[in-house]
């Protein structure tokens, strides 16, 4: 068997070390630069690859594709490939046919990172044999290279489980839906939709379903969810207040770190998965009160003169910004921008009147952030660098509210990706703390 693996990032040089595990021939190709580490892994294993190019030739020659899910299936080669009659898979997929392990997917167009490690920690601080991966920290593939664990909980992405093809979670979450990566989908969200729904569609008897009830787009296509399978209902009822409620048990969220409704909403789906995989609701009050949020998803980076400064640089898109206002009790100096994808602002407006006292932007163009807020008539300043924009937020805030860096946009007019940019505020807001 050839396999030919298309891009060598994370899930691309796990896929290859897996691939060359099970004896199987394999060809790395990167369109583009190899970073540094995956390249000495690759050259340690001594697995074949180029960079720079898509060598038809070689690739044309493999039995089955794996590609990185950053490569959409409309591209040239892929459809060269497809006509060629060559499947074209992604990692995930690959992966899972090495495992009988039971594997919980968790997929939603927000919090799927804070879902996943809460999940993960729930279920490690309860003693089980769990690894985490996916979308997040390793790939499935170099997971299963490493150790055979009892429980895999995987991350996915909508990019993801477009390669599947009989990839089964046993549990399925499904968090939310809401426009996302449309350019993608060619601007449908119908075909959004459908790409999510994918984590269900080869579950059987014996797995479980569990998604958002009151999410519309979920709610209306429940005819794509498999005859056989256990549904679970998250419902807005099951919520109350800081509290909430899984099968019977209540668990107060008051004195976690978890805050706001969208991560009791997350903190939900992880109970229930956990309550599935048998653990107590001692354990999982314990584990909760000892969970740290993950970095760039309304972390709290420090509070100097009473002014809380919070990095959610995670939040690209409008709804994950809704959710982060909502979250906020105190006054906001809101730090916005960057490359714009199509945004309507729209649903923001009503909680940016309420409690935004003055924005920040930070991007190149901030052109539509100004027109659509500048009939507030709060402050709105212009800045083009973490550095700049901690700065000024730190001029227009005051003791007892908070700065609050959640974008709404994509990161890349002026930082490498929203991880660097979230470090940049992060770094900027601690570099002004030790002076």
């Amino acid at each position: 068997m050839k396999v030919a693996i298309l891009g060598a990032g994370e899930s691309g040089v796990g896929a290859a070390l897996l691939a060359a595990q099970q004896g199987v021939e394999v060809w790395v190709s990167d369109k583009g630069k190899i970073a540094d580490s995956f390249k000495k892994e690759l050259e340690q294993n001594r697995l074949p690859y180029e960079e720079g190019e898509h060598t038809w030739e070689k690739i044309a020659q493999a039995d089955l594709v794996i590609k990185s899910p950053g490569i959409p299936d409309k591209v040239p080669l892929i459809q060269q490939l497809l006509a060629k009659g060559i499947p074209v898979i992604s990692e995930i997929e690959w992966a899972s046919r090495y495992t009988n392990t039971p594997i919980i997917g968790i997929t939603g167009s927000n919090g799927k990172t804070t879902t996943t490690t809460l999940l993960f920690h729930l279920l490690a601080q309860a003693g089980k044999d769990v690894a985490m991966a996916g979308n997040v920290g390793k790939s499935f593939a170099r997971q299963l290279t490493e150790s055979q664990k009892e429980l895999y909980v995987l991350e996915l992405s909508s990019f993801q489980l477009d390669g599947i093809d009989h990839f089964k979670p046993w549990l399925a979450l499904l968090l939310n839906i809401t426009p996302d990566h449309l350019d993608r989908y060619d601007y449908q969200l119908e075909k959004y939709i459908q790409s999510k729904f994918r984590i269900t569609k080869n579950q059987g008897q014996g797995d479980q379903f569990i998604y958002f009830g009151a999410d519309p787009n979920i709610e209306s296509h429940r005819e794509l969810i498999p005859e056989n399978v256990e549904e679970l209902v998250i419902g807005e009822e099951m919520m109350q207040g800081k509290t909430i409620l899984a099968n019977q048990e209540s668990f107060d969220l008051s004195t976690t770190r978890l805050r706001g409704k969208h991560n009791a909403l997350n903190a939900l789906f992880a109970v229930h998965a956990a309550q599935a995989c048998g653990v107590t609701a001692p354990q999982i009050r314990a584990a909760l009160e000892r969970f740290h949020p993950v970095a760039h998803r309304l972390e709290s980076v420090a509070t100097i003169d009473g002014v809380e400064y919070i990095n959610d640089s995670k939040a690209t898109n409008v709804d994950a910004v809704f959710y982060a206002l909502q979250a906020m009790d105190k006054p906001i100096v809101w730090v916005v921008g960057g490359v714009d994808k199509g945004n309507d602002y729209d649903p923001l407006w009503p909680l940016v009147q309420e409690k935004v006292k003055a924005i920040v932007c930070l991007g190149l163009d901030n052109k539509k952030i100004i027109e659509k807020f500048g009939s507030l008539g709060i402050p709105i300043s212009e800045t083009d660098s973490a550095a700049k924009a901690v700065q000024e937020s730190r001029q227009l805030s005051k003791t007892g509210e908070v700065v609050l860096l959640s974008p709404a946009c994509a990161s890349f007019d002026l930082f490498k990706n929203y991880i660097d940019r979230g470090d940049q505020f992060r770094e900027a807001v601690l570099h002004w703390e030790s002076e």
